[in-house]
């Protein structure tokens, strides 16, 4: 007999679940492929079921075996992970589960989400310095440029040739020193040193201005700033302007006879460029413009013109139309071919002697103005000791060579402070 126990009852057949609505597939995959599964829950929240996976048909109709229930019977309470449909390029499909997201994390979005950079800060201080340094650099570019024309506005004033200004302060100084029999007011010596200086330059600028066109022909004069184009013309009379409205703004400080004769210095500065065109004296002119400081010193410190002052003004004249024509004959090759006139052109062969007549003419006004102002004997050894400086410019020109005659004429330095020292010898022991 078989015993109950061993016959294994028939198991019915499991139900075949209905079919659920299918989610949509990508029209490109033609593949029944195998049916996606959701992917079991991964993480503490284990309650969320997958969704049923539809049984396959079984291969042969005989009733399943015991064994084949059983493992019929786990595969349900286990679902298998589903295969992953490889990638087929195309659109992309839309998902066909929902997905799940951990517990503490939120749901992932649907974009991208966009990162922002926070810029580095050792780059940000990079281009901070860069930054500072090409502002350092383009400051350092504007001082640079600075410089550059404060150097050329000296060399077109002459400030780096002061030979210039001491000639024409030598006589100011003597002017003073006789008006004021002795040490002149302080405001008085500081107005009319400052006041050479100025209208010095000033004079400078528009000579320059003058020969703008020729001085590129005379070998002495082809590097000056306008000749070589360094300065324009608007900037050399912008500079004029501006030195004697300074000249003027000190010349305000004095008395008003002393005003009114600045008007005659500032005409005398401006035409004497111009001369050399049109006559062969612009030395004279130079003279003339070069001792009108003083009158207007001598009225400045004594209140009124006295006449002896006149004797003065003609030796100075004198004198300057002397070393003048030195300067001149040092350009004396180059004029000819130009067209400029000058005394040395125009005495020719005779300019040794006529720059020996014009010196002793200006040492006899010189002792003329001894005589009427009372002078004493330190002034007459001043006197003396230019008179030997003026022998010995005589002998540096006796071949005319150009660099003789240019020492020559800046001898004449020391013709004017041998005879300012004999002046304030002599007022200081009378």
């Amino acid at each position: 007999m078989t015993n109950p126990d061993d016959v294994t009852p028939p198991v019915p057949a499991p139900k075949k679940p209905a079919a659920k609505k299918a989610a949509p597939v990508d029209a490109d995959s033609a593949k029944p492929a195998v049916k996606k599964v959701a992917k079991p829950a991964v993480g503490p929240d284990a309650s969320v079921k997958p969704p049923p996976v539809a049984a396959s048909k079984p291969k042969s109709s005989k009733p399943p075996t015991a064994k084949k229930v059983a493992n019929n019977a786990s595969d349900a309470t286990e679902p298998k992970p589903a295969v992953r449909k490889p990638k087929v390029a195309g659109p992309i499909a839309a998902p066909t589960t929902p997905i799940v997201e951990p517990l503490g994390h939120p749901a992932a979005d649907t974009h991208e989400k966009q990162v922002i950079k926070r810029p580095d800060p050792a780059s940000v201080h990079a281009a901070k310095i860069i930054k500072r340094a090409i502002k350092n650099t383009e400051k350092g570019d504007i001082v640079a440029k600075i410089k550059d024309k404060a150097a050329v506005y000296w060399r077109l004033t002459r400030m780096d040739r002061p030979i210039g200004t001491l000639l024409l302060l030598w006589p100011t100084l003597w002017s003073l020193w006789i008006a004021a029999k002795g040490v002149p007011s302080i405001k008085n010596l500081v107005i009319f040193v400052l006041g050479v200086i100025v209208m010095r330059a000033a004079g400078c600028v528009i000579n320059d201005f003058a020969d703008r066109k020729i001085d590129g022909k005379v070998l002495r004069t082809k590097d000056r700033p306008l000749a070589t184009g360094a300065v324009s013309s608007r900037e050399a009379l912008g500079l004029f302007v501006v030195l004697c409205l300074v000249a003027f703004a000190l010349v305000l400080f004095t008395d008003p006879l002393t005003i009114k004769l600045s008007v005659g210095g500032l005409i005398l500065a401006f035409c004497y460029p111009f001369m050399k065109r049109h006559t062969h004296l612009p030395q004279v002119v130079l003279g003339a413009a070069f001792a009108w400081g003083i009158p207007m010193a001598y009225a400045a410190e004594a209140g009124e013109l006295h006449q002896g002052m006149w004797l003065i003004y003609l030796a100075v004249v004198l004198w300057t139309v002397a070393y003048d024509t030195f300067y001149a004959m040092v350009d004396r090759d180059d004029d000819l071919k130009i067209g400029v006139k000058s005394t040395a052109i125009l005495f020719g062969e005779q300019d040794r002697l006529m720059t020996a007549v014009l010196q002793i003419m200006a040492l006899y006004a010189l002792v003329l103005v001894g005589n009427r102002f009372e002078l004493g004997l330190f002034y007459y050894l001043g006197l003396a000791v230019a008179a030997g400086l003026f022998i010995y410019q005589q002998w540096l020109i006796r071949f005319r060579a150009r660099d003789a005659c240019f020492k020559a004429f800046l001898n004449n330095n020391w013709v004017g402070v041998a005879v300012f020292v004999g002046l304030v010898a002599d007022t200081s022991f009378q």
